[in-house]
């Protein structure tokens, strides 16, 4: 199955589907990674917060894959936004990769109650990244509408993705237009809402329309829309049902009804980005 790749306002072009690594212990990463690249994902979500990056490296060595052949993302931690140890961090990223170069780098939040409010210079740390040759793009995480826009006010360089939390409960919808209007492609995280949509009666009935499970209409929804998705599982028949979204399609009728289960900020299951202020110890 060929998964479709979104073309990015810098030229390059990302897998529309990939497998998402957070909350996968160290000790199963390798093996998690190395069957999700069997399945046929080839474009890998990690972060240096996850505590699994070298574990991702070791599986795409061990998978004989050439290096074009897997996208993979990885984030800056909250810890590390001053410049000179956003230098450091994304040297170790690198390494723990093994990698000299990475296809993504997103600052995985902008913390903006943090660091005197300053993602800004950080952000031109990233950006530096390109430059150098060491990062193809940049990006951001959970940046609001205000972030993005003060980015692109004070730097005049933007992310080339934004990656949101996004499922039928939270839609989202003012961050994707922000987005949108900056030419910023949206990536869903958590997007089928840590599971708890998968009993909604919405997904239910169409999913027995078409044969398919909740899970597969919940990302066909996002691919419908637009937007990248990377769910997570460690369980291979899981793997292989997620990775098999491009052969069926929704209605305009059905992809409406999903998004009129969205609930707002009741919505939401991870953190406010405009409040979070978590730095690892």
């Amino acid at each position: 199955m060929t998964v479709p790749r979104i073309q990015l306002h810098d030229g390059t072009s990302i897998p529309q589907l990939g497998f998402g690594v957070f909350q996968i212990d160290p000790a199963d990463t390798a093996e998690a990674v190395a069957r999700a690249l069997e399945v046929g994902y080839r474009h890998i979500d990690t972060a240096e917060m996850y505590g699994n990056e070298k574990e991702v490296g070791e599986a795409l060595k061990a998978s004989g894959l050439a290096r074009d052949d897997v996208y993979v993302t990885s984030k800056l931690n909250n810890g590390f936004h001053e410049p000179a140890e956003a230098e450091r961090a994304f040297e170790r990223t690198l390494t723990d990769l093994g990698l000299d170069r990475i296809d993504l780098f997103l600052i995985h939040w902008p913390l903006p109650t943090r660091y005197d409010g300053d993602f800004v210079s950080t952000w031109r740390t990233m950006a530096s990244f390109v430059e150098d040759g060491r990062a193809a793009s940049v990006g951001v995480s959970n940046f609001q509408p205000a972030h993005l826009q003060r980015l692109v006010d004070e730097t005049g360089v933007v992310p080339v993705i934004n990656q949101v939390e996004v499922h039928p409960y939270f839609t989202n919808e003012a961050v994707r237009a922000a987005n949108a209007e900056h030419g910023v492609a949206t990536e869903a995280w958590s997007p089928i809402a840590k599971g708890t949509v998968l009993d909604e009666q919405v997904l239910t009935e169409i999913a027995e329309a078409k044969g398919r499970s909740t899970a597969q209409v919940t990302l066909r929804w996002h691919v419908e829309r637009g937007d990248i998705v990377f769910p997570k599982s460690v369980n291979p028949v899981r793997m292989k049902e997620n990775f098999e979204i491009f052969d069926f399609s929704l209605t305009d009728d059905e992809v409406a009804r999903i998004s009129g289960l969205d609930r707002g900020e009741d919505g939401r299951t991870g953190p406010n980005p405009d409040t979070f202020d978590y730095i690892p110890d």
